[in-house]
């Protein structure tokens, strides 16, 4: 028999492998059954010569109400693996793997695959399953010497059916050992919730067992014994049957079912499986439980919102759905909104929804100041605001919705000063702003833009391109820069003032009135329209007054207002005394200049 020679042959055993945990979980009128077959022709611990097959078939054969939901597929053997089989002849790859390591002085390595084939056996139905080109041949010899040398497949098939009861239907997977060297194995099975213990059932899909090695090998589950007389006896649990077509042929896996009513009670969201073995080498691959369920399961969602620039008021538009539910989620079940675990919100379904219904929600809530721009605003449902629900679910760990958010604001920017220039005639000036392109911004990444008027800044339009010399017809004059942040589609204003200021006048003191074009007058650069009450005297050299100009008068072309006969100003020196009349210069500006005739 094998294993009681092992233990004789070896004193350590090592074995490496994946624990067992929830893979999917269906919630509704739902049930499910096994199909598959094994690959040894005979036990392993019978074989004489050594031999596994390369395919098998199995009946699959659902009531006719009954509508295929999901399909696995299972296959597992000795040594390393073999990934790529065929199902019916369609080519099948495994797209997860499980693997065991048994070390008895050189190492025994075993393998499972698994794939979802759920299209194709919804395509099929009811009829003849045929796993083939799962080949071992290669490991054979070396398994032999312990007699683990074995293959097979099995299909976890979930169905539903609108009499069946309403169900939660969870598939557990992994691979777990218990042998005599490990001959205690726990396996907790969470994520239940049990309202009714009616009809409650387990099963387990297992590889490797012996119907003959009974050596203190035991199926608990809650610490109570379960068993399946004569098929299934409660020494010797993995037997090499199937329970769902009564065989004992399965040779060297298990394909069994049990009922545990009177094993699970209601209130109960978790289950422990205990397995023990004095000698068998059991892997354990699959776990598929069913229990009865009137539970409903709130989820929230809600899309990202819109964000405003400097708005901390956001709307959000949310859903509650009560999907993958065994029933209704009632109305007035509590919903609370956070901004990084503090409080912004609250609200209520309004309408009781179904199994797999819907509701939608607006809420509008302010995110406190104290909330730094990115945080992160979670959605919970079933929850008073803290933490607490009121309404007993399928999961109380799938409430809550989180996405992260940044908060839009204009840029920042420096402050810039007013800036003076000369004034050119009528308050008209001419200034350079273009270093104010650089330096009104505090992000380098930032755009800045100039305008003439806000309206413009406002609606980008008109946007100022020559900043080293912007003529203004008339001061004082508003500058409106546009600071754009281009991620965030934000932007500020800001604006600074230009203003003009009377220079001193500079005065060309060379008169030649030829009309030829040059110094036909005497010219006083920056005093016309600037100096707009400028007094201006023109004497001789005895000190006679020959001319007095103003803002209204042309310039001094060599003429005198005050001869009699022949006006024309002889050439010579003459002396001028300008009267500003402005605060600023209170002392008239004196001096010569000469004429040329």
């Amino acid at each position: 028999m094998k294993k009681s020679l092992v233990f004789f042959m070896f004193i350590l055993q090592f074995s490496f492998s994946q624990n067992i945990g929830l893979y999917n979980q269906f919630n509704g009128r739902y049930d499910f059954t096994f199909v598959g077959n094994t690959l040894n022709p005979i036990e392993n611990s019978f074989q004489t010569t050594p031999a596994v097959l390369t395919t098998s078939s199995a009946t699959l054969a659902l009531n006719p109400n009954d509508s295929i939901e999901s399909a696995y597929l299972y296959w597992a053997g000795c040594g390393t693996g073999d990934f790529n089989v065929k199902l019916n002849g369609t080519d099948i790859t495994a797209t997860r793997t499980f693997s065991n390591t048994l070390t008895q002085g050189q190492s025994f390595n075993f393998f499972s695959a698994f794939a979802n084939v759920t299209s194709l056996v919804q395509a099929t139905g009811n009829g003849t399953y045929t796993l083939s080109d799962l080949d071992v041949s290669s490991f054979i010899s070396l398994h032999a010497q312990n007699s683990t040398n074995f293959a097979g497949w099995a299909l976890i098939v979930v169905y539903k059916n609108p009499s069946l009861p309403l169900n939660q239907l969870n598939v557990y997977d992994g691979m777990q050992v218990v042998s005599f060297f490990q001959n205690f194995l726990n396996v907790p099975l969470n994520a239940l919730n049990v309202i009714d213990n009616v009809d409650a059932k387990i099963g387990f899909l297992a590889w490797e067992g012996d119907s003959g090695i009974q050596v203190n090998e035991t199926l608990r589950i809650n610490g109570n014994i379960i068993s399946n007389p004569p098929l299934n006896p409660g020494n010797n649990a993995f037997n090499g049957t199937n329970s769902i077509t009564n065989s004992n042929q399965l040779y060297n896996m298990d394909l069994d079912i049990y009922n545990i009513q009177n094993n699970i009670n209601i209130g109960d969201t978790s289950a422990l499986i205990q397995l023990t073995s004095g000698q068998d080498y059991v892997m354990i691959n699959a776990i598929v439980t069913k229990l009865n369920s009137q539970l409903p399961d709130a989820r929230i969602t809600f899309p990202a919102p819109i964000l405003s620039c400097n708005e901390r008021q956001l709307q959000i538009n949310y859903i509650v759905t009560n999907n993958n539910s065994t029933a209704s989620l009632p109305a007035n079940t509590p919903i609370t909104f956070y901004a990084d675990n503090i409080v912004v919100g609250s609200s209520f379904t309004q309408n009781t929804i179904p199994i797999n219904g819907s509701e939608t929600g607006t809420i509008l809530v302010t995110i406190p100041s104290n909330i730094p721009l990115q945080f992160n605003f979670i959605a919970k449902v079933d929850d008073i605001g803290n933490g607490t629900g009121i309404v007993n679910e399928i999961s109380e760990t799938n409430n809550t919705f989180n996405l992260p958010l940044q908060l839009k604001v204009s840029p920042n920017f420096n402050a810039l000063d007013d800036l003076v220039s000369c004034n050119l005639g009528l308050t008209k000036g001419s200034f350079d702003f273009s270093e104010y392109e650089g330096s009104v911004k505090t992000n380098p990444g930032h755009l800045s833009t100039f305008y003439s008027s806000e309206a413009d800044a406002l609606n980008f339009t008109n946007q100022i391109l020559f900043l080293n010399n912007f003529e203004a017809l008339q001061t004082p004059k508003t500058i409106w820069v546009r600071i754009d942040d281009e991620q965030n589609g934000c932007y500020s204003l800001t604006s600074f003032e230009l203003f003009t200021k009377n220079c001193e006048p500079i005065v060309y003191n060379a008169v030649s009135p030829d009309n030829d074009g040059l110094n036909d007058f005497f010219f006083i650069e920056g005093l016309r329209d600037i100096f707009i009450h400028f007094k201006l005297e023109i004497y001789n050299r005895w000190g006679r007054l020959l001319w007095t100009g103003n803002n209204n008068k042309p310039d001094w072309n060599g003429y005198s207002e005050n001869t009699m006969g022949n006006n024309e100003a002889p050439s010579g020196t003459y002396y001028y005394i300008l009267y500003l009349n402005d605060p600023d210069y209170p002392k008239p500006i004196t001096g010569y200049l000469y004429l040329r005739r």
